[in-house]
């Protein structure tokens, strides 16, 4: 690894890309990531419960070392275990690691499960979002370097890897995820913190919209692990199941991330966005989508499908939202653009790079492009690029990442070992714009 370079085909660089739902870990070079690990993970604080629990995983994900007495229980198969006392939780918030000690604990996760490589081995590229701070930037990568000891280090804004990923230098980054919204005007590779407009209408908004729906309706959505067996019952009539025996008296975060898990199962197979403004008059003869939850019940779903959506396109609607923040889909692209000189406007329409997990919703890109054809000034012409695959829609930023880290001419940008003990954490404000 002479002369600061590294990479190249001995030793793959690994990308990370942070996200608020899962965390996507795999090798620069590849299609797309190897290793898709949910961010919340399981923690049991009690000492007590700790033998009994080392049974129950005899055949399962074994959880993390004990630390302080708490146990940890990551990945997808460790945390969708009923077990008694454990609390499901999440080290992320608003985009930015919020829980070091859980986000260590993930990648400790990623590392000895999935990659079975020495994080010492491998230069590292991780996302982060636009408006992450100096100091969590400065800590996250003194963690890496001190840690991890990884050789080499790069972080880099999400929306600039997706602009990346899409061939482009300049764009309108447009991210609908789990916990928010966000339009990113990218230029030259650049982000433009002073245009980021960001709203809370995303993914789990539209998982509390159905929840409420089915509170009104007294639907009771019963997750998967509680069903032993169910039988088969005409449309809209009660289930008939058999409720597993002995089942641990689970946290109230546990039942709820279950209880999402299933309406996000919901919300993939049944929700739909609109063509145009919600008209229940338009959309009455639709046909119906059926649907069948774990317990055995099942009913079809028809004007609901729609206006569950419409929220995140038009707020005004929508009981309880109130503020400034809450704006629609459409409103936070053109406050964006307006935020942006004038002379580079014209770029940004036409390249809206549209991604995130919550813009698989059918319907979504098609409605966005509608909305934006009325807002975009006559002298610009409006270019909206949305990958057809569901999995390049949802990994775009860990895409851009896996092509930077290996392109020969990037080799140069990562901050170094070296580099790193000379100057300090400080390096990467000026090393990672």
């Amino acid at each position: 690894m002479s002369g600061g370079v590294y990479g190249g085909d001995e030793v793959g660089a690994i990308v990370f890309d942070i996200g608020a739902h899962t965390i996507r870990a795999g090798y620069a070079g590849e299609d797309c990531p190897k290793y898709d690990v949910p961010t919340h993970l399981g923690v049991f604080g009690e000492e007590t419960k700790s033998e009994a629990m080392e049974t129950d995983q005899a055949n399962e994900e074994k959880p993390s070392k004990k630390d302080n007495g708490r146990k940890y229980f990551i990945g997808t198969n460790a945390v969708h275990v009923a077990k008694e006392g454990v609390e499901i939780m999440t080290p992320i918030k608003d985009g930015m690691i919020e829980d070091w000690d859980l986000f260590e604990k993930i990648l400790d996760y990623i590392y000895s499960k999935n990659i079975k490589s020495d994080s010492a081995l491998h230069p590292l590229l991780m996302s982060e979002a636009a408006w992450n701070t100096r100091i969590k930037r400065e800590k996250l990568t003194e963690l890496m370097f001190e840690k991890y000891n990884v050789p080499a280090f790069f972080l880099c804004k999400n929306s600039v890897l997706t602009a990346f990923a899409n061939g482009r230098s300049n764009g309108l980054v447009i991210d609908s995820g789990a916990t928010q919204t966000s339009a990113v005007p990218v230029h030259d590779g650049y982000v433009l913190q002073q245009a980021i407009v960001r709203s809370p209408l995303a993914g789990d908004f539209i998982t509390a919209q159905c929840r409420q729906m089915f509170e009104e309706t007294n639907v009771e959505v019963i997750p998967p692990y509680m069903v032993a067996s169910k039988e088969a019952v005409r449309e809209g009539a009660a289930p008939i199941y058999t409720k597993k025996n002995n089942l641990p008296s689970v946290s109230k975060s546990f039942q709820r991330y279950m209880v999402n898990e299933v309406i996000q199962d919901f919300q993939q197979s049944v929700l739909q966005v609109s063509d145009g403004p919600y008209d229940e008059g338009l959309l009455g003869n639709i046909p119906l989508v059926a649907y069948e939850f774990p317990n055995g019940y099942n009913n079809s779903y028809g004007l609901e499908r729609f206006r569950i959506c419409e929220g995140l396109f038009d707020p005004s609607n929508v009981k309880g939202i109130e503020g400034s923040t809450a704006m629609g889909v459409t409103q936070v692209v053109t406050t964006s653009v307006g935020m942006t000189d004038i002379d580079i406007r014209a770029g940004l329409f036409n390249s809206v790079i549209v991604t995130g997990g919550n813009t698989l919703l059918q319907g979504f890109v098609e409605r966005l492009n509608r909305e934006l054809v009325s807002k975009t000034p006559p002298s610009m012409r409006l270019k909206l690029i949305s990958n057809n695959s569901s999995v390049e829609k949802r990994f775009n930023p860990w895409i851009g990442g896996s092509i930077l880290a290996s392109l020969g001419s990037f080799q140069q940008m990562w901050i170094s070992k070296l580099e790193y003990d000379d100057q300090g954490k400080q390096c990467v404000e000026r090393k990672c714009p």
